[in-house]
């Protein structure tokens, strides 16, 4: 579009002066390229199934998915996420399955395994405490939620981890 050729026009002036700075204003020109591409994508590109950003697009489902990446250990409830997000519970829960594939609930199950498991794999840190960082009191409910998501429970993921690592 119009923004990201005037953007790259600027940064091939900006690297043939040998301006104080020039770095500097290069990086944060890439930095505007990216997230012009990025809006470009999530505005105008065709649907290729249900996914996250596809709910960026969606005012409601946006601020849901915001407020569960903000705080994915927060105790949460739909009406709760709904109220946040300016929607009736119907409405988000219709919504957001819609443009992310899931409802708000579910995904935020899958988005704290999904913290969980680059946690196990990352270090030794005991399942209680990760468990515990991703939004669970009991050990036991992660374990039991970490296998259904992933199909092997946790302890299991950490030594596959380690193995192909």
């Amino acid at each position: 579009g119009p923004r990201v050729h005037a953007l790259l026009e600027f940064a091939i002036a900006e690297s043939k002066s040998a301006r104080p700075g020039s770095r500097s204003v290069l990086l944060r020109i890439a930095e505007l390229v990216f997230v012009e591409v990025l809006r470009s994508y999530v505005t105008t590109a065709l649907d290729d199934g249900a996914n996250w950003l596809g709910g960026l697009r969606d005012p409601f489902v946006g601020r849901a998915l915001a407020r569960l990446h903000a705080e994915p250990a927060r105790a949460l409830t739909l009406p709760e996420l709904a109220r946040e997000a300016g929607a009736s519970r119907s409405v988000l829960a219709e919504r957001f399955t819609s443009f992310v594939g899931h409802p708000p609930i579910e995904y935020l199950t899958h988005w704290r395994m999904q913290l969980a498991a680059v946690r196990l794999a990352a270090g030794a840190a005991p399942v209680s405490a990760v468990a515990s960082e991703v939004g669970y009191e009991s050990e036991a409910a992660f374990c039991r939620a970490f296998k259904k998501v992933t199909g092997v429970t946790p302890a299991s993921w950490r030594s596959r981890r380690r193995v192909e690592s």
